[in-house]
């Protein structure tokens, strides 16, 4: 008998241990924090923003080449939380899921069906030994025609579900804790407000004030519904607003 909790039940991903737990599953959310990095979400009245840190490892690297933004269709997007590889292979079938439901049905995927989609690939993942589960975390937002500003998180258990604001990676459980505070009062934010609250909040649970260079911001809004990413000279904006609130 092995004297580890475990006794071997993390060799195999198919195979539940006696507590009923799956290792390798587990072993995939710690992945997520292996990058370092911390993203955020918020949905306003009529946006949904992310933010993530952006953390170049190698003066010889070009910046423009790191991001963990990815667009998924015209007005869909999301930020990659964890392993980057894994995060590209996750978003590559992302996109093919759109495009194909955009060429079955003749219209864009909403929000909520492109994440639980991604969702159930990850589950399936966790019962098939074929494939190991991805260490990362997807973080989707879009402005639905009918519902407004959307923001959804999948994880590599293929839970997903929606959020008014929401966080993932080393810093998660503060960032969360945080947000927490600020929905307490059920906020009416606008696009801008939404953006600062989010920057704000990283800011805080890093514990550092970023330069533009250093944080990548995302946003969709009604007034703007497709994803596009915000400049450096935006976020400077951003940052200076913050700075001369607080």
């Amino acid at each position: 008998m092995a004297s580890s909790s475990s006794a071997g039940f993390d060799r195999h991903l198919t195979i539940f241990s006696p507590e009923g737990r799956l290792y390798q599953v587990e072993y995939a959310f710690k992945a997520i924090n292996n990058g370092g990095i911390t993203s955020v979400g918020v949905r306003g009245t009529d946006s949904a923003v992310v933010i993530t840190q952006k953390k170049v490892p190698d003066k010889l690297i070009v910046p423009e080449t790191v991001t963990h933004m990815f667009q998924l269709t015209e007005n869909h997007g999301c930020v990659m939380t964890g392993n980057i590889a894994d995060a590209r292979a996750q978003v590559e079938r992302a996109r093919y899921e759109a495009a194909e439901w955009r060429y079955k049905f003749g219209y864009e995927i909403p929000v909520d069906q492109l994440a639980m989609r991604v969702a159930d690939i990850s589950q399936l993942y966790t019962q098939q030994a074929a494939m190991r589960p991805l260490g990362c975390t997807m973080m989707l937002i879009g402005h639905d025609i009918e519902r407004g500003p959307q923001l959804f998180k999948s994880d590599p258990a293929g839970y997903y579900v929606g959020y008014k604001a929401t966080s993932a990676g080393v810093k998660m459980v503060e960032a969360n804790n945080i947000l927490e505070k600020k929905i307490k009062k059920n906020p009416q934010w606008t696009k801008d407000e939404a953006i600062e609250i989010a920057i704000s909040t990283l800011s805080t649970v890093v514990s550092m004030d970023f330069k533009p260079s250093e944080i990548e911001v995302a946003v969709v809004s009604g007034d703007d519904p497709k994803f596009r990413l915000l400049t450096e000279t935006e976020i400077e904006g951003h940052l200076t607003a913050i700075a001369e609130r607080d």
